[in-house]
């Protein structure tokens, strides 16, 4: 009679060894971008809610004193029109673009991206949340900007509707730039100032009238992804809008914002692999 057990025989396992046949555990799907950008943008809108409100009386506050410093220059007509309009996206730029780079400059160099990439999230839902948090805080003060240009230069504001389109769009655009600065500075001082930078040039490029610069000038302007937001807002001012022209800026704004997040997307990507 054999000693050796009739199970060892018969390639059975014992019973505290793990079975080769059973299948691994399947793990949680990746939430739906819808769900997941909801919850992103809540928690991000929440968080932001106290610390951002006091700049954002600061960015309002930057851009009425802007248009006051320039009602000694500007008359009136196309040159006013430019100077609300750059005025109003300004509020914009200052918190969805500086703003936004400055935070995920910090949430990288604090190891902040490792937390979101452990969740079951899509990398776009991220950035897309975030920066749809920052630029909601953007609405009251554009809003109180562009009445209170309106009444400084006597421009009509029948056409104030506008800012329904420019808002998101601009906001869009100018959020994806911040982020992808942000998360593409190897450093999050380098992030601060590349926020920094990015205002000014919305600052100089959005809030000067057109027609007096340069055509060098000029042409870096229409590199500005706020520049056809300012446009589209400054034709709405006319007495009779092109709303050909307006749509089209509009559509040139759409685009560029989709690109910028785009690239905010693959910024995000690169930075939480590393």
């Amino acid at each position: 009679m054999s000693v050796v057990p009739a199970q060892a025989v018969a390639g059975t396992t014992s019973p505290g060894a793990a079975d080769p046949s059973a299948e691994a555990a399947p793990l949680a799907p990746r939430a739906r971008f819808g769900p997941a950008l909801g919850a992103v943008y809540r928690a991000q809108l929440s968080r932001a809610r106290v610390a951002r409100i006091p700049l954002l009386f600061v960015a309002t506050f930057q851009s009425i004193g802007i248009m006051v410093l320039l009602r000694g220059v500007v008359d009136g007509g196309d040159p006013a029109r430019d100077v609300v309009a750059g005025s109003s996206v300004l509020v914009v730029a200052f918190v969805a673009l500086n703003l936004l780079a400055q935070y995920f400059g910090q949430l990288r160099a604090g190891g902040g991206l490792d937390h979101y990439a452990t969740l079951p999230v899509p990398p776009a839902a991220v950035v897309l949340g975030a920066a749809a948090a920052y630029a909601s805080f953007t609405v009251p003060g554009t809003l109180v900007t562009a009445v209170t240009g309106c009444l400084l230069f006597q421009l009509p504001m029948a056409h104030l509707w506008v800012l329904a389109a420019v808002l998101p769009l601009a906001g869009a655009a100018l959020a994806g730039l911040g982020a992808a600065l942000g998360l593409l500075a190897p450093r999050p001082e380098l992030a601060t100032l590349c926020g920094q930078l990015g205002m000014s040039a919305a600052l100089l490029l959005g809030v000067l009238p057109a027609a007096r610069m340069p055509e060098l000038v000029g042409w870096a302007r229409d590199l500005l992804p706020s520049t056809y937001g300012v446009e589209a807002l400054a034709r709405s001012f006319g007495p009779h809008p092109d709303w050909s022209a307006v749509g089209a800026d509009l559509g040139v704004c759409a685009a560029v914002g989709v690109l910028s997040l785009a690239v905010a997307t693959w910024a995000y990507r690169r930075a939480a692999t590393r």
